[in-house]
């Protein structure tokens, strides 16, 4: 009996060994300086020349994050740490959407001084040096040069360890602030408990800029030793008091009796409902003073998600790329659930519900990850889709509408189209449950059908320009599309309004409701109502039908969001063939398709040109797709501290890349199918949640041999240029066999082409 059970024991500590450690590939410093990739130099201006991620240390999908502060404020588009900044003012309990233009909210910063003590954040920020620095997604550790002073953060979902070891004997001191640019906020020093605790209070941006988000940013901060002085601040103002509210720059202070190479422990638990349950969340997290092992639950959060995906290649910086981006995906949506399942109400002012069985998530970028982020959990990590769809669903219950974007809690109605309803549909279609599908349909057809009223919408309310869309098929440039963030981009909202409406036909369909599939799929033509043939392009359009004459195909022009007419012209995923047949037949939308690449238009730094790569595998030189997906792979993505080609935006640039460099991509999320490309690696294992494994393998080194020439799938020939979900659910693997030149028979015919139409819809 002993020596079955040291078997048993043998079993599981070398299974568990056998799970590669791939954090040493993950850089979470790459994108947190200026791209330096080729299109983003053509393309990129102002913010967008910025991946804007941060070396967040936590685990995937966590509440808080963890990172260095080189940037002191909350306000939009303002990470809160860059790579070339001089100085760290402490270690920020983070709520920044990855990647974003966004703002920050909720937050609080931790810093360690010795010497003097000072209390604002000009006279007391450090330098430090890159080479002090260790990044990783579960640890982070810097020297603070002017205190030599070393800093260690390790976190967990809701909660975190920080470590600070005194590199002289001097006055110690640690200052904790909430980081409000409103001049808002609490803190309070407990001395009995030896705790601070606080909050920030979170503030609407976009629609209802300014006004307040309904919650706040919750923590509550334990030592492991006494302190032996304390007080509180605004700015440079110092307090014998133990609290302070709403005062400009406020924080605590606290002396701790430190000699050279002690150690001071921290640990935070941090909320979005209360302090009570931020003490709730550390207190089930963290129950002792074991940095080390803090960390390794972390590490072992990371390496369990990330090792989902193992790539054999003999080629280190291919690794980092590929883990690097990885780390980027599995950050959003963001936890908002305490451990005992209480969490702020969508777009109320402080009210707390409890859900249990399921966790709530928010922070959305959902014009971004509705293309790749998102379906690439669902492959992954299909049951957290379902509790994503189940707080979508849930939003919309407690705000009356499905949110277009939501974020901080909030309805903010940012960029344009109406994606929670891609999203819904692609979940939907896949077979993924969780949630009610009848509310969720409900929902999406309020969001398709509904205009409302004037205060509603001016709140971020329902789609925008919805009934000018209704009324003439198209949004018309008089319609200048106020109370939005992005005002106008006529052109872009009708193409992206015909792709939602033909994702909610698919979901009418396969739930019978006969009479809406059949308005909705009229209406996801409506892409062709802005097409004007004379010039073979997308343009602008007049209320009685004439076109805009300031045509430019290449210049960004305010009827195009965030692009130019060519770049933007192949957004139709649902319907490729159709435009294609728009524009004259699919020789003709080859030509076009050249033309962007030959231009140099292609821009890999912002979403609405990710699929158009793709698109090759809608003509007959599906060989195209290969040459310029590789292209982009090597072009556009690095694993140096410039290696992202423009906002990573909630890991969707991210994203591209992983489906990008397995060989596969959804150009239609909705339609579940995944076009074919050459993967980057020699052998790729997909370790799926059902247990099974769908493996793509390649003939030789791809970087040699960069066409696909034949496929197999489970050993049979495979002629179609495309994946389906199943294909991939059902486990089994995928040979490539690959050459020097293209095989241009291969994938060519109408009939392996794909569809653009789910399985389920062709009933």
């Amino acid at each position: 009996m002993l020596r079955y059970s040291f078997l048993i024991f043998l079993f599981f500590h070398f299974g568990a060994l056998a799970q590669d450690d791939v954090l040493k590939y993950v850089n979470p410093l790459t994108g947190t300086a200026n791209s330096t990739t080729k299109s983003a130099i053509k393309h990129g201006e102002g913010t967008e020349a910025l991946a804007n991620v941060i070396p967040a240390v936590g685990v995937p999908f966590g509440m808080t994050q963890w990172t260095p502060q080189t940037r002191l404020t909350e306000k939009k588009c303002i990470a809160p740490y860059y790579y070339k900044d001089p100085k760290i003012s402490g270690l920020r309990a983070t709520h920044w959407l990855s990647g974003s233009c966004t703002q920050d909210y909720g937050s609080f910063t931790v810093m360690p001084i010795s010497g003097q003590l000072k209390t604002s954040a000009v006279d007391y920020a450090s330098s430090y040096a890159h080479e002090d620095e260790v990044a990783s997604p579960d640890y982070y550790k810097v020297l603070l040069r002017d205190y030599l002073i070393t800093a260690e953060v390790t976190g967990l979902e809701r909660s975190a360890m920080l470590k600070f070891t005194a590199g002289k004997t001097d006055d110690f001191y640690l200052l904790m602030t909430p980081n409000s640019d409103k001049d808002k906020g609490f803190i309070k020093i407990d001395r009995k408990k030896g705790e601070v605790s606080g909050y920030n209070p979170a503030y609407r941006i976009y629609q209802g800029l300014g006004q307040p988000a309904g919650f706040s940013g919750y923590f509550v901060i334990q030592f492991d030793r006494p302190f032996s002085k304390s007080g509180t601040f605004s700015g440079n103002q110092q307090y014998g008091l133990d609290s302070l509210i709403n005062q400009k720059d406020l924080g605590a202070y606290l002396k701790f009796e430190m000699e050279k190479g002690e150690i001071l422990r921290a640990r935070v638990g941090t909320s979005f409902t209360s302090i009570a349950n931020a003490r709730k969340n550390l207190a089930t997290e963290i129950t002792g003073w074991n940095f080390d092992e803090v960390r390794k639950r972390s590490a072992a959060a990371w390496n369990k998600a990330l090792n989902q995906i193992q790539v054999k290649t003999d080629l280190e910086k291919q690794k980092n790329i590929f883990y690097t981006a990885f780390y980027h995906s599995l950050q959003h949506p963001r936890l908002f659930t305490d451990v005992d399942g209480t969490y702020p109400k969508f777009a109320h002012q402080y009210e707390n519900a409890v859900l249990k069985g399921t966790e709530y998530y928010d922070d959305f970028s959902m014009w971004d990850i509705y293309r790749a982020q998102l379906p690439l959990l669902e492959i992954l990590q299909p049951q957290k889709i379902g509790a994503f769809v189940n707080s979508m669903v849930l939003k919309g219950e407690q705000g009356g509408w499905l949110p277009i974007f939501p974020c901080w809690n909030s309805y903010t109605n940012a960029m344009i189209g109406d994606h929670g309803t891609a999203f819904i549909a692609s979940a939907y279609t896949k077979g993924i449950r969780g949630f009610d599908t009848q509310k969720a349909y409900q929902l999406m057809r309020k969001n398709a059908f509904e205009i409302p009223d004037k205060e509603t919408y001016r709140d971020g309310k329902g789609r925008r320009a919805l009934d000018s869309y209704l009324k003439y098929d198209y949004i018309p440039l008089e319609d200048s599309v106020p109370d939005a963030f992005h005002k106008r981009e006529q052109v872009s909202r009708t193409l992206e309004y015909a792709f939602n409406d033909y994702a909610l036909a698919i979901v009418a369909r396969d739930m019978g409701k006969t009479e809406d599939m059949n308005l909705l799929l009229k209406r996801s033509s409506n892409y062709k109502n802005v097409f004007q043939k004379e010039i073979g392009s997308v343009n602008g359009r007049y209320a009685d039908g004439s076109w805009a004459t300031d045509f430019k195909a290449d210049v960004k022009l305010p009827f195009i969001t965030e692009g130019t007419p060519r770049q933007y012209m192949f957004y139709v995923p649902h319907d490729v063939s159709g435009l294609a047949s728009t524009m004259g037949g699919k020789k003709t939308f080859e030509k076009a398709l050249d033309s962007l690449f030959i231009k140099g238009e292609y821009w890999h730094g912002n979403e609405p040109g990710h699929q158009i790569p793709f698109l090759y595998n809608f003509t007959d030189s599906p060989w195209k797709t290969q040459r310029e997906v590789r292209k982009i792979l090597s072009e556009e993505y690095d694993d140096g501290i410039g290696g992202l080609s423009g906002n990573d935006d909630a890991g969707q640039m991210s994203a591209w890349y992983l489906f990008a460099a397995m060989g596969f991509y959804p150009v239609n999320p909705v339609a579940n199918e995944y076009l074919l490309s050459t993967p980057l690696f020699q052998s790729i294992n997909i370790n799926l949640q059902n247990g099974k494994t769908f493996t793509v393998q390649a003939s030789a080194d791809p970087l040699e041999m960069p066409y696909i020439t034949s496929v197999k799938l489970n050993g049979k020939s495979y002629r179609k240029n495309y994946l389906s979900h199943q294909d991939i659910m059902n486990g089994g693997t995928l040979e490539i066999k690959l050459g020097k030149t293209p095989n241009e028979k291969w994938g060519a015919k109408d009939n392996n082409q794909p569809s653009g139409i789910s399985n389920k819809a062709k009933k």
